[in-house]
């Protein structure tokens, strides 16, 4: 049975700490056996107390800026284990992930390349570098979250390949080991992951041609989670997806297959925790306008997503609800016409699988508050920042 969550001081976000455990656990005993390596995506949720248990569990991270790779190296992940993307690595970033001695750069743009290099060159290391290269393949997802096609900021194209690879031979500073690969996030067909293990064959074919010998193989993460029915799954199908590798996707005994999950790891284990201000008359709409807003969860405005709402407080027939935040904004909704008990002032709504871009995304906008957080497995402390 949902809790009531009425000594809970709203907004906030309330985090299932066992469900974290036991999703890092179905994710290393599916991953381990067959060597994978996998970084959790630190954009998803960089909660420091969810951060140490992953970190715990003996994952790496996959970082997309310096303050991220900060983040990880004080939450306990080792610099080997952190790998490092983004297209637009600043040099002060660059030189921090130089200083640890990180994982890997994985590399978007051959003038990226030519940058690490030359800082590399000025501090006398040489680093991994891995190749993220568009495959082309349509996630057959939202527009905002697809990368893998020649149309997005991300990753090289194809025919710039010959290029690239030329000039990694001629730079010192930099060491090609990996190839890299991420088509988008929120993907739940496994055919889609099966074409991009068909594609990564097409590539490793091309670089044994080019005598280029790649050690690690990163395919990136994407796996997409139970929105709609969060009770139903809340632990993702991770048997599938790393079968799904292991069938189609054809390594030699000296790689090794490296995943750089996020969302799967941690969206269902937060929900955002809010109250009913006020219930609005319209002239055809019932507003509930509750004191989280688009601030604390900006999903919905952003990417018009669905996250299932539920009120453990009242037990009164149904009535349909716009639920609405305060902010000054038409886009501040977290649901519209949404099946919910009659509510009335006070009634705590949940808002289900926000553990995965939701706090991470807040801001201050409005002059906002600060959010405060708790977790199931220390109710007696409150986390406030």
């Amino acid at each position: 049975m949902e809790p009531q969550y009425t000594d809970l001081n709203t907004p906030c976000y309330f985090y299932d700490m066992d469900l974290l455990r036991e999703t890092l656990g179905s994710i290393s005993s599916h991953a381990s056996p067959n060597g994978y390596k996998v970084h959790y995506a630190l954009k998803a949720n960089s909660n420091d107390r969810l951060l140490r248990t992953i970190s715990q569990a003996g994952f790496g991270a996959d970082c997309v800026s310096g303050n991220e790779i900060q983040k990880a190296l004080e939450t306990g992940f080792a610099p080997a284990d952190i790998v490092f993307a983004g297209v637009g690595k600043a040099d002060w970033e660059i030189d921090l992930a130089l200083n640890h001695d990180i994982g890997f750069f994985n590399c978007e743009s051959l003038p990226e390349i030519e940058v690490i290099a030359e800082r590399a060159a000025l501090k006398n290391k040489k680093t991994r570098i891995a190749l993220r290269i568009n495959p082309e393949i349509d996630a057959k997802t939202h527009y905002y979250i697809t990368t893998g096609i020649e149309e997005n900021k991300f990753g090289i194209n194809r025919e710039d390949l010959p290029r690239v690879l030329q000039t990694c031979r001629e730079l010192d500073a930099v060491e090609l080991k990996g190839l890299h690969v991420h088509i988008g996030s929120q993907i739940t067909d496994m055919d889609v992951f099966k074409s991009l293990c068909i594609r990564v064959n097409e590539l490793q074919e091309y670089f044994r041609r080019e005598h280029i010998v790649i050690e690690h193989i990163n395919v990136g993460g994407g796996l997409g989670i139970n929105y709609e029915e969060p009770q139903d799954g809340p632990i993702p199908d991770f048997d599938s997806y790393f079968k799904t590798f292991r069938e189609f996707l054809h390594l030699e005994p000296w790689q090794q297959l490296h995943f750089e999950l996020g969302r799967a790891v941690t969206g269902q284990c937060g929900k955002l925790i809010t109250r009913v201000l006020y219930v609005k008359d319209g002239i055809h709409t019932r507003f509930a306008v509750v004191d989280a807003g688009m601030t604390e969860l900006i999903r919905p405005a952003l990417y018009h997503a669905y996250h299932k709402i539920t009120s453990p407080t009242s037990q009164r027939p149904e009535k349909k609800y716009d639920v609405v935040g305060p902010i000054c904004e038409s886009s501040d909704y977290f649901g519209k016409a949404i099946d919910l008990p009659e509510l009335s002032r006070g009634d705590v709504l949940v808002i289900h699988t926000a553990g995965a871009y939701g706090e991470v995304m807040r801001s201050f906008y409005n002059l906002r508050d600060h959010l405060k957080f708790y977790y199931s497995d220390d109710m007696s402390r409150k986390h406030k920042i």
